[in-house]
């Protein structure tokens, strides 16, 4: 539960409140390949990664657009399914057997109503996910392939031996074919 911890942690939470939320996860695990989250369904857990890493997709006519992965200490959600109650529009893969925690969005909506600092750590929780999602934005919109495979490098790197090249390409909005190509430039 430590990689958990640590990321509840980060947000700062009191060992009391903390303690309290540890309490009421529930540890699941997966194999690699399965989606624990899928486009067109309602989500209603929240998902704590302790080991293992996964990747956000959608269904882009004949491919898997990535456009985001996940590993240990990062948080699992559907976006549409949390906050509005609607389908998600993403898939959630597994990219390994994996360890998570995971806590259902009705129990999370009790403590947030129950216990304040549990409250505005969420609200911390969503603002560092949101900053996370506006810089992948811009990154796509105005940084050269080169450059953000190089961002990835640097925010990821625990990642690239893990994750399929594939995966990796798509994410960054590039072939295979190009990604090989800045790889090789780069060594």
């Amino acid at each position: 539960m430590e990689n958990t911890i640590k990321k509840i942690r980060q947000l700062g939470l009191s060992e009391n409140s903390l303690s309290d939320f540890i309490s009421i996860l529930e540890k699941v695990e997966y194999p690699k390949g399965h989606v624990l989250i899928k486009a067109g369904r309602i989500e209603r857990s929240v998902y704590f990664v302790e080991t293992g890493i996964a990747r956000a997709y959608l269904d882009k006519e004949d491919r898997e657009v990535t456009f985001w992965f996940g590993a240990e200490s990062d948080v699992l959600l559907s976006y549409n399914s949390f906050f509005l109650g609607l389908p998600g529009y993403e898939s959630i893969e597994l990219l390994e057997d994996s360890v998570l925690y995971k806590i259902s969005n009705e129990v999370l909506q009790k403590l947030y109503s129950s216990d304040l600092e549990i409250a505005n750590w969420g609200r911390k929780l969503v603002e560092s996910e949101l900053i996370k999602t506006e810089e992948r934005f811009i990154s796509r919109q105005f940084k050269t392939a080169t450059v953000r495979y190089e961002d990835f490098i640097n925010s990821y790197p625990n990642v690239l031996q893990r994750v399929n090249l594939g995966h990796i390409a798509s994410y960054l909005g590039i072939s295979q074919v190009t990604l090989s190509r800045i790889r090789a430039e780069l060594k």
